[in-house]
This record gives C-alpha cells, structure tokens and sequence, in this order.
C-alpha cells in the first residue's frame, strides 16, 4: 500500500513507514497547481501538515485513498464532508504537541511581562535604556485561563508552580476537576474583572469568534495583558490595537492572527507594546517529532490492521456495524450539536437512554457521538468520537447510559438529559421512516423539528401576539423564516420555539430580539453539514 507524505515531515515518521511491512512511502514536498490532484490516484494513504489543501475535487481524484492523516491538530485544511462521503478515515494528532504549546504561551506571558523583545530590539539598536524597560512580576499575581483543556490545563500547573493564582472559565470542566487542577472556576465575567493576564485556549467557533472584544475589554481590569495563542479571531484584533492605545490593555503576546501570514499593513505590528511571533505554538523538535511518529503509527495501524485511533469522521465500529447504525449516528450527532449549542451553566453529568430498535445496537459510538457533538462547540478541533468520551471523564462529567427494549410512542427514541450548576435541560429525538433525523422534544416541550441548517431556538411567555411580532421583527431585517415549531406543557405558562431561517441573524437584530418584552431567552444554532 502506497503512502504519500506531502508535506514537511521529521525523520522519525518518515523512517517508521519506510520501515513497516506492506507499506511504500513517498515523500514530495513541492508541489505546482494541480499536480497533487493527478498523482493522488495512486495512494492509500495521504499525510499532511497544514500547507496541504484536501479539497472535495482532490478526494473526488483520489480513487484508491483509505485514509488522511494529519500531523497535528486542525484540519481546517480537510473537507471532511467529501471524506466521509467518499468513505475516507480522517484521523489527527490531538495531544502530541500540547506541552510544546502551554510552554509557548508560558514564554509569551514571561515576554510580555518583562518586555524582552522590545529590550532586546533596544540593545540591538545600540541603546541602553533600562528605566524605559520595567516590568512586573507574575508572583502573586492572577491568570486568567479560558478553557483548560489538555492545554489549558498544563498551563495552569506552570502558573500554578510560579505562585501565580490562577482562575479559569470552561463550562465543561466540573468543579472536581477544577480542584483537582487547583483552579478556581468562574463565569467568564468575573474573570475578565479579576484577571491580571489572560491566556485563551479555545478553538475558534462561533462562540468563541471574537470573544476578546471590545466590550469585553472594557470589562477587564485597568493594565490587563493578553496572551492568544490558540486559534486566530479569538481576539478582534483592531479592538485590542484601540484598548491598548486607551490604556486599557497593558500589553498583548499573539501567536495566531486572523489572516495568517500576518498582512504587513496590520495595526498589530506598529504597537510596541504588542509581542508577535509566526504560530510557532507547536513549533519545537520534540513536538515535531512527535506529531510525526504519532500519525505515522497510527496511518500504518490502520491500513495494515484496520484499527482506527483519534479518527475525526467515524467510530471506531466495523464497515457492517456502522452501515447499519448511521442514521442513528446522524441523528446522535445532531441532537449533540442542537444541545451543545444550546445548554448553559458547568456540566456535571449527561444521561442518555435508548428506547426500542436503536437498543439493539451497540450503543457506544451512538454515545461518543452525542459527546462529540455536544462538547465541539467548546472543544472543537480537540473532539473526535474517539476521544469524546475521554474528554468527558477528564472534565469531571458523569456519562450515564441506560436501554429500554420498547418505546412508548415510537419504533427508536433517543433521550439525552444534561444536569449543569444551572439546572436540567433535555432533548428527545427520533428517526422517521428509519432514516430523517427529528427533534420530537425539548425541556418537556413536544416539538417536531428538522434539525438542519440555522436555527433560533427561544422561550417566551404564552400569551396572544408573540409569533406575530416575532415574524414582524425577523421580516424587517430581511431574514425568512422556513419552518416554526412550537411547544407549550400547558396554557398560560412559557413556551417554546425553534425557528429555521435562511440567514444567520446580526448580532443587532439577535440583541432586539432579546428586548422583546415576553421572550425569556434566545439562541442560534448552527446545525449545517
């Protein structure tokens, strides 16, 4: 079987394929347009960094590829769809290179709070300018950490041994995990007001897109310092240029932009108080190293003993037990993904149970799908249905399952029941005619909703006029509705709705929507692909 590592790889991978019977590795690094589109016929196996593009029209060429391995974490640079479509195993490397990276944000926060770069580019200029280069120490002083993940975390033990206080938000860590972390979890409100530095470790989705904001700025302490070296578009980058200028922001350490490589025109690079380096997060021998091995193991484990490990696009089943279930598993990922959009408050526990058919299956890639979906909005490019229900356990989150051989009013019925420090919230689906995904219940509301596309979802006080002013409001700001569900438990108390539209809504139209005085609350979900 023929694998082909297109991008740079360390030796260490390359020499295990080479070395692994069965296996014929080519290595080819320089490619002109359109070539890898040609050759890529002939190959089993594809390895990739992030210089590689995996295009739906390169996997519509790839006529013999089994499997895309990713020697690190995102694969942005992978149309998963086309795979999945096409019967191609996406796999990463999700936890080789996350010292490398906590060690960089470390070193980024030392940076900034002393001020190296910018004494150094002073001495090299031939100056001596000690006064102008004062810092602050990070003894006693408080980090403020969003999202401890297997970054995060390791970050938090550095800081931690520094006598730093650390405080962190991360709606999916339980508050016995952040014991065992020796972490103070808060609300993320409370962190911007109390936090000398802030470092973010979350992916970028769309809620988390900008969340360093202008607003948000204004809510943190005078002489803050931020440390991003995560995802670009965590942090807007022109706010934080005009917070810093006010005073606001005392200093700022990125490693990741929103337009990579960094535009020469960019405000960032015309403020001193600003340390850059180019997404060198994972950039250091050993996680080099070990990103390569990684996924050279796990590329030859899988074309030669069919084992998937750390695969982005399906459990870990065989091809008949997976044909079998994955409408259910189409049905699971959605109705994670409706609630992990959805559901407010630190999560403690997740009980699902099944009822009639979908009882019959094995249950736990059903399960790992439902986790997966549920954490990606917080967790994105980390959670697989591999390693879901893994993270899950590290984040203190009981995960009960429990099956029922009849269904009381359909053939299969899936109930997922969600307990957070907020309360309870919980979900029903179903499939119709064994294969169209439907949402049939919510918070003990009946519903029959399609769970595709944009959706907003809200409560709102039952009483006369409520769909009328709300098709009023969404038609003035040019936004059609497709379908409306509605549920009520009984007259005269709150309802709820779920609304597919064609467009996301602004954030403005979301913000006066809100101010309609009988809605209680209000999301939007993103429930495409």
């Amino acid at each position: 079987m023929k694998v082909l590592v297109s991008d740079k790889l360390a030796p260490e991978g390359v020499k295990l394929l080479q070395d692994a019977p069965g296996i014929e590795v080519t290595v080819q690094t320089d490619w002109k347009p359109g070539e890898l589109k040609e050759k890529i016929k002939d190959y089993s196996g594809l390895i990739i960094r992030s210089a590689t593009k995996v295009t739906a029209e390169i996997i519509e060429a790839a006529d013999n590829l089994k499997v895309v391995g990713r020697a690190g974490i995102g694969v942005d640079n992978v149309d998963r769809a086309a795979a999945s479509k096409k019967g191609i195993v996406v796999m990463n490397t999700p936890t080789a290179n996350t010292v490398t990276t906590a060690e960089h944000a470390l070193s980024m926060m030392m940076a900034l709070a002393r001020k190296i770069p910018q004494a150094t580019a002073s001495m090299k200029s031939g100056k001596w300018e000690k006064s102008k280069f004062s810092g602050v120490e990070l003894f006693e002083k408080t980090l403020g950490v969003i999202g401890i993940g297997n970054i995060g975390s390791i970050l938090v033990r550095q800081a931690i041994g520094l006598g730093m206080t650390v405080i962190a938000y991360d709606p999916f860590i339980s508050a016995e995990r952040g014991k065992q972390l020796g972490v103070e979890l808060v609300e993320l409100e409370d962190l911007f007001r109390r936090a000398d530095f802030i470092s973010t470790h979350v992916p970028k989705t769309d809620q988390t897109y900008h969340l360093l904001r202008a607003e948000n700025f204004a809510r943190m302490k005078d002489g803050v310092r931020i440390i991003n070296c995560a995802r670009g578009g965590v942090v807007k980058e022109d706010d934080l240029v005009e917070a810093i200028k006010s005073g606001k922001v005392a200093g700022a350490a990125l490693d990741v932009f929103e337009k990579e490589p960094l535009d020469p025109s960019s405000p960032l690079i015309g403020v001193n108080e600003i340390i850059l380096t180019p997404h060198l997060g994972a950039s250091t021998a050993e996680a080099q190293m070990k990103v390569a091995t990684e996924v050279a193991k796990q590329i030859i484990d899988f074309l030669t003993r069919g084992v998937v490990k750390n695969a982005i696009n399906i459990p870990s089943v065989d091809p008949e037990t997976l044909a079998r279930i994955q409408p259910y598993i189409d049905l699971a990922s959605r109705m994670g993904r409706f609630m992990g959009q959805l559901v407010e408050g630190r999560l403690s526990e997740v009980a699902v149970e099944y009822s009639g058919k979908v009882a019959e299956s094995d249950i736990r890639p059903l399960t790992a799908t439902l986790l997966e979906g549920l954490l990606k909005p917080i967790l994105e490019e980390m959670v697989n249905l591999v390693n879901a229900p893994y993270l899950a356990k590290e984040r203190g989150i009981k995960v009960l399952e429990s099956i029922t051989s009849e269904s009381a009013d359909y053939t299969s019925f899936i109930s997922m029941k969600l307990k957070t420090d907020r309360g309870e919230r919980n979900i029903d689906g179903t499939l119709f005619a064994r294969k169209y995904p439907r949402i049939v219940g919510l918070d003990g509301h009946k519903l029959e909703v399609v769970p595709e596309g944009h959706l907003l979802v809200f409560t709102n006080e039952d009483r006369p006029g409520v769909i009328g002013k709300v098709g009023t409001l969404l038609g003035n700001n040019g936004i059609n509705i497709a379908q409306m569900q509605l549920g009520r438990s009984a007259p005269n108390q709150d309802a709820v709705a779920v609304l597919t539209i064609d467009s996301v809504m602004p954030e403005n139209v979301i913000e006066e929507f809100l101010e309609l005085p009988f809605i209680k609350s209000a999301h939007q979900l993103d429930l495409q692909g």
